[in-house]
């Protein structure tokens, strides 16, 4: 039996998914399956009940699971320290953000932390903030960068900064000529949101709501880059993060305008699994995040 094969048996167990054991892990469906097998064969024990409408453990399994989990964690922590000795930065790191960050604030820590440390490899990919959170806590990735990040006892949350947010509009929009207004100017215009799910469009409208400001919402979206497609062609206003839009305001297809009586910011942070043992790349990607962040 190979540590190997008790990983795979605990990402099966959380993610409750052969597939997404398989992406995990690197190998195929088939071999997640012969790797189950092999275990169930080695302990003369059925350790999933297998059924098309439910996954489930049986108690031999929750049991595997919760030990294999302490081994795990120790052969991580021990590979981790062994590292530090060494002073040897390497490794993956797998990464899941929300588009706005990802596209916007992360291509810069990375380029950063690559020159740093150029024998470790990131891989980022882009999603919606639930299933980030969703991915960080079935260990599909190691650590998850989100807006507003949800209260989880199963995740540390590591703040980021706060990101400003402003109103932008069409140039020929009415509301252009402004440097700042008061929210109640918003009151009636209609409006480019993100989808009513997403944080940030939570965050908006509790702040609309607060103060007894009435939007009309035109369109709905999951990610900012539609979102400011939709006001450049001046089908509505929006809120966004200011640093999202540097490159519209040079090409002055878009108009920003602050909002002056209350406070638009969104909180940006990382999170990673409780419990999870972080290598020593990890933690430094973590750390220059942090600290290019206050630049």
């Amino acid at each position: 039996m190979q540590i190997e094969s008790l990983k795979v048996f605990c990402d099966l167990a959380e993610t409750e998914s052969f597939t997404k054991a398989a992406h995990i892990n690197g190998v195929t469906q088939s071999a997640v399956s012969q790797q189950i097998s092999s275990l169930e064969r080695q302990f003369k024990s059925l350790l999933i009940e297998r059924s098309k409408k439910k996954f489930r453990l049986t108690r031999e399994g929750q049991v595997l699971y919760d030990y294999s989990k302490q081994i795990i964690q120790t052969y991580e922590s021990l590979h981790s320290r062994l590292q530090e000795i060494k002073d040897i930065i390497s490794g993956t790191i797998r990464v899941a953000t929300i588009y706005s960050i990802g596209l916007h604030d992360l291509p810069h820590h990375v380029k950063r932390f690559l020159k740093d440390y150029p024998t470790v490899h990131v891989h980022v990919e882009y999603k919606r903030s639930d299933q980030v959170c969703e991915d960080v806590l079935g260990n599909v990735v190691d650590i998850g960068l989100v807006a507003y990040p949800a209260r989880d006892s199963k995740l540390e949350v590591i703040p980021i900064k706060k990101d400003p947010m402003v109103l932008i509009c069409h140039p020929q929009h009415p509301l252009a000529k402004n440097k700042s207004v008061k929210v109640k100017a918003l009151a009636g215009q209609n409006f480019i949101g993100f989808e009513q799910d997403i944080p940030t469009r939570k965050a908006l409208d509790k702040i609309l709501r607060e103060s007894s400001t009435s939007v009309h919402y035109v369109m709905e979206f999951d990610n900012v880059e539609t979102v400011k497609r939709a006001v450049e062609i001046d089908a509505g206003i929006a809120i966004v993060p200011s640093s999202t839009i540097s490159q519209e305001l040079e090409k002055r297809t878009l108009a920003q305008v602050r909002v002056e009586d209350v406070d638009l910011f969104r909180p940006l942070a990382a999170i990673h699994k409780k419990n999870k043992v972080l290598s020593p790349a990890m933690k430094q990607f973590l750390a220059v995040i942090k600290e290019e962040s206050k630049k």
